[in-house]
């Protein structure tokens, strides 16, 4: 059972390349060239199972995954989600000491160990290693031969699954396509052999140990401090974070297409990343309990630029700015704020319908939102909105009757 990244190997043998695919267009690269498909590292951990030490042909159940090429956050990134195709459902098939891993380099993955002597293993490859309880041997960069079957599932993988160059529109489409692919891999049958993949998986599963019960966080971990302005910086980039947290320390997660940023046991900001270089990157969430406190700077306000809302969020912010005057403006933005704990579709929709009902006011939003979830009716005293208007009833005339009788006469 094998796991890769999407992209260039090292060289293999042809003719073991021929004698597991049998033809095929000539490999080619995949996807854009911003940010490259490059090989990070490939595992495999056989165990002592028919298809593995037993010295018998691999069922070859492939899993794949493609992603940016980021040295460091793509190799750990790689390893994490692979063990969950393979690991045991029996949780007492306990028959084997240790499951066994090879792992490949390429130019851009760092190496587990540093240079000789010594061969002492990283900080988080150690942490990889005991999360998931394997034992370690390590191909060299470049010798596709240290591990054949390996390199000949990439090369199987790229020609059956990326010939023609695909196109999609997200890293995410490209990988739901992969998995669709390898599911549909496992339905195949081998010549010489009377089941299929999936088949002979599922007797090589029972001899794999259990998981863990929480898969390994392959991520790349940094302490740093919020500064002034409650940014963080990451590879040339800056995150937000709320500005409570101003110059706080706080833990930072960079994994391959997101960055979660931790102060002590709580996550407080999460952002999707960025691989260009020094840019900015806000969530005007983070920035309104500030606003609230000097609304004049809601204009103006950086964080807030290029923020799309719907146009009954700037009708709402009118009305109150008209009636109330400089209060207006707070009291927008503290219903701005009410993002901060429900979904963004109920505060705009609850928006909407306040300024369909002429209930302009924070209290009457916050009232249609809590409705909108525990779907019940609206019950909204207008006493408590002193700003609006006052209808005026007329006092009712007995003469009005008479002209109603004189009229039913007629």
């Amino acid at each position: 059972h094998t796991r890769g990244h999407v992209g260039g190997a090292a060289k293999r043998d042809p003719r073991r390349a021929r004698s597991q695919v049998g033809g095929g267009a000539k490999p080619a690269p995949v996807g854009p060239s911003a940010g490259g498909l490059m090989a990070g590292v490939t595992m495999t951990l056989p165990g002592a199972t028919e298809a593995g030490s037993a010295g018998k042909q691999p069922c070859r159940g492939i899993v794949r995954r493609s992603h940016r090429d980021d040295a460091t956050g793509a190799a750990e990134h790689g390893s994490a989600p692979f063990p969950s195709f393979i690991g045991s459902v029996d949780p007492d098939a306990l028959k084997i000491p240790a499951r066994r891993a090879a792992y490949s380099l390429t130019e851009n993955a760092p190496s587990p160990f540093p240079a000789e002597p010594g061969h002492k293993r990283t900080r988080v490859f150690s942490e990889l290693q005991s999360h998931y309880l394997f034992a370690d041997r390590f191909g060299r960069p470049g010798k596709g031969n240290d591990k054949g079957k390996v390199e000949g599932l990439v090369g199987y993988a790229r020609r059956n699954f990326m010939v023609p160059v695909p196109r999609f529109p997200s890293w995410e489409a490209f990988n739901q396509q992969l998995e669709a692919q390898c599911l549909k891999n496992r339905k195949r049958r081998l010549r010489r052999h009377t089941e299929t993949i999936e088949e002979r998986f599922e007797r090589d599963r029972q001899a794999l140990l259990p998981l863990p019960p929480t898969p390994y966080d392959a991520c790349d971990k940094r302490t740093t401090r919020v500064t002034s302005l409650s940014l963080v910086r990451y590879r040339a980039n800056d995150y937000s974070v709320p500005t409570r947290y101003g110059h706080r320390q706080v833990l930072l997660k960079g994994y391959v297409d997101e960055i979660v940023i931790c102060c002590g046991s709580e996550e407080i900001a999460r952002h999707r990343r960025s691989y260009e270089r020094e840019e900015l990157i806000f969530d005007p969430l983070h920035y309104l309990a500030l606003l609230e406190r000097k609304t004049n700077a809601l204009d103006q306000a950086a964080p807030l630029a290029g923020w799309e809302l719907p146009e009954q969020f700037a009708c709402l912010r009118r009305l109150l700015e008209a009636r109330l005057g400089k209060p207006g403006k707070r009291e927008y933005v503290q219903v701005l704020r009410l993002l901060e704990d429900f979904r963004f579709e109920h505060v705009a929709a609850a928006v909407r319908q306040a300024c369909e009902l002429g209930t302009i006011g924070l209290d009457a939003v916050r009232h249609l939102v809590l409705c909108r979830i525990e779907q019940r009716p609206p019950r909204l005293d207008l006493t408590k909105y002193p700003h609006l208007p006052a209808a005026q009833v007329k006092q009712t005339s007995a003469a009005d009757y008479l002209e109603l009788l004189a009229q039913g006469g007629e």
